[in-house]
């Protein structure tokens, strides 16, 4: 009941899948043909309307293996479509990098084609984008190598992660836990719980420690290789790059979240003292939550009442496309043995919907993080009627509208409930907000040791462990219990093994704390907001996160910007003391 429906891609692996498999090899036959003789501008035509056609079957095919692993790691067939998907993805590399050679060499042609066809000016900024970067291309066949070599390296190394993380289970009270629903007890009312339940994943997380190592040393160094031989002076410009985020912009939002470390650990030295403990604060207490007299567990169908009731306030079409996910079976709720830990969403333009798997277990932290996820989902809503390669926005504002969407609920529901009901939404709100910023920054700091330390030498568990704890006493610093860290925070997040996105962590301080300020607007403008706001979604695809922000006014290389969203985090802090006193 709880599950979602797969059919608006595949029913199943029926005929009409392997019909789309040899349909999307015949495509790329063709991409192959026609990257082999590129000269005009009608080739580049052709070669975008076939790109198109491409996209659009590979996203469904890729989507429907994916999702179908998210909730199945073990699942026999969808391992062996994977197996069977991944080297047909990867014969288009050479391709591709016939196709961007060909744009390099026609840039100057490039403006006179821009101007005279309505197909490459709508594709005019990717395709620029293309010319911009090509400095950064390896050799047509050295880039069919690289591609067809990470199927079994860094998208091997990957998969197994997710393998280990998904299978591993450990026996806690007599019930057997995953890592999924073992870390949900971080949740639980009762601090024996939670303690228990943290001393048990630390103990989960020991069998499979020198596996995922080998998994993260293998794509850290395989992406260090790769930048280096592309001509980048690091992962992190490659990164910055790809996300269309300057330097600049990156420096002023660590440089203003440095700055209010001290208000966090201010948060988390009063929680602990409410929480019984001496001064700071151990990790199985970051995410306690402060229960009312009467404390709620909220079932699937009064997050669905609460959210688009929520939503509604802010627009029809967020709120009824809301509706539509729950109703229309876009969502996966629960856990359970062999799923994806955590929360994501897939956009999928190419049938008009998203998808979304949650681990739903009933706190109001799980109805934040559904509006979150159905905020990805809005996200693309607003940019699904574009041009289907137009359809991809980077990194640090694909979490704007997710973030803007769990302000809107919390908003809502803080004008009706009561003060102990207030106390509680208000530690959620700042316990998520240090979640995107002090602890983003902790693995930001890891990941860029790492990164480096890997450029030397391979790194053990025990390294690993190290650089995490180290990271987090120079984030949480005494806010946090120095003896009941989380040494293991590097295994159970996917974001570290990834060959093609690395850093996958400060778009998150950037899209949570520009949402702050985008927030900020609607309060004071209203209504009048609402098409500003979409108007800034659909640029995201087609515009640098600078003027995606110019776009509503807002300055993101000036700290004072970032500064300005961190005080209404203060803020809130200051009115979370008050009240608790």
């Amino acid at each position: 009941m709880y599950t979602w429906s797969l059919d608006a891609l595949y029913p199943a692996y029926n005929e009409k899948f392997d019909s789309d498999i040899n349909e999307l090899k015949k495509i790329i036959r063709t991409m192959d043909s026609l990257s082999q003789n590129l000269e005009t501008q009608a080739d580049l035509v052709k070669w975008l309307e076939t790109e198109e056609a491409f996209y659009t079957l590979a996203m469904s095919l890729s989507s429907y293996i994916s999702l179908n692993l998210s909730t199945d790691a073990t699942d026999a067939v969808t391992n062996q479509k994977l197996g069977i998907l991944q080297p047909i993805m990867s014969s288009t590399a050479k391709p591709y990098a016939r196709f961007k050679t060909f744009l390099s060499k026609h840039r100057d042609e490039f403006p006179i084609w821009v101007n005279s066809n309505d197909k490459i000016k709508e594709y005019e900024f990717m395709l620029q984008e293309i010319i911009d970067q090509s400095s950064y291309n390896l050799s047509d066949d050295a880039e069919e190598v690289v591609s067809k070599m990470k199927i079994n390296a860094s998208n091997n190394w990957s998969q197994l992660q997710t393998y280990l993380t998904a299978m591993t289970t450990i026996e806690l009270n007599g019930e057997t836990q995953t890592l999924s629903s073992i870390r949900n007890l971080a949740y639980d009312s009762d601090q024996t719980v939670r303690k228990a339940a943290y001393e048990k994943e630390l103990e989960l997380y020991k069998p499979i420690e020198e596996s995922v190592a080998f998994a993260l040393n293998s794509i850290k160094g395989e992406v260090n290789t790769l930048s280096e031989l592309r001509g980048y002076s690091s992962p992190l410009e490659q990164t910055l790059i790809n996300s269309r985020l300057s330097q600049e912009t990156l420096d002023a939002l660590i440089a203003a979240i440095e700055e209010y470390l001290p208000t966090f650990r201010k948060f988390f030295k009063h929680k602990a003292k409410l929480l019984g403990h001496k001064d700071s604060l151990p990790w199985y207490d970051l995410f306690a939550p402060f229960e009312t007299s009467n404390p709620k567990t909220y079932t699937i169908e009064e997050s669905k009442e609460m959210i688009v009731s929520s939503f509604a306030d802010f627009s029809d079409d967020l709120s009824e496309m809301t509706r539509t996910a729950y109703e229309n079976k876009w969502i996966d709720f629960l856990p359970k043995e062999g799923k994806s830990g955590g929360a994501f969403c897939s956009n999928q333009p190419q049938i008009k919907q998203s998808y979304i798997l949650t681990n739903f277990g009933g706190s109001i932290s799980d109805i934040i993080t559904l509006a979150h996820e159905l905020g990805h989902a809005y996200h693309g809503y607003m940019i699904e009627d574009l041009a289907i390669l137009n359809t991809d926005y980077t990194m640090p504002v694909a979490e704007t509208a997710s973030t803007f969407c769990e302000n809107i609920v919390l908003n809502a529901a803080l004008k009706t409930v009561s003060d102990e009901e207030k106390i509680v939404l208000i530690e959620n709100s700042i316990s998520d907000l240090a979640q995107i910023t002090v602890d983003i920054l902790s693995r930001y700091k890891f990941e860029t040791e790492v990164f480096k330390r890997r450029k030397e030498e391979f790194l053990f568990a025990k390294d690993l462990k190290e650089i995490m704890l180290q990271a987090q006493r120079d984030t949480y610093g005494d806010g946090l219990d120095e003896n009941a860290m989380h040494p293991y925070m590097w295994i159970n997040k996917g974001h570290y093994y990834s060959g093609e996105l690395s850093f996958y962590n400060f778009p998150y301080a950037f899209g949570g704390l520009f949402a702050l300020g985008l927030y900020h607007q609607f309060e004071e403008e209203g209504k009048d907001f609402v098409p500003k706001y979409q108007a800034l979604l659909k640029a995201t695809p087609t515009a640098s996160c600078e003027d995606v922000a110019k776009m509503a006014d807002i300055d993101v290389t000036d700290i004072n910007f970032w500064k300005s969203s961190l005080d209404v985090v203060a803020k809130r802090i200051d009115d979370f003391i008050e009240l608790t006193k």
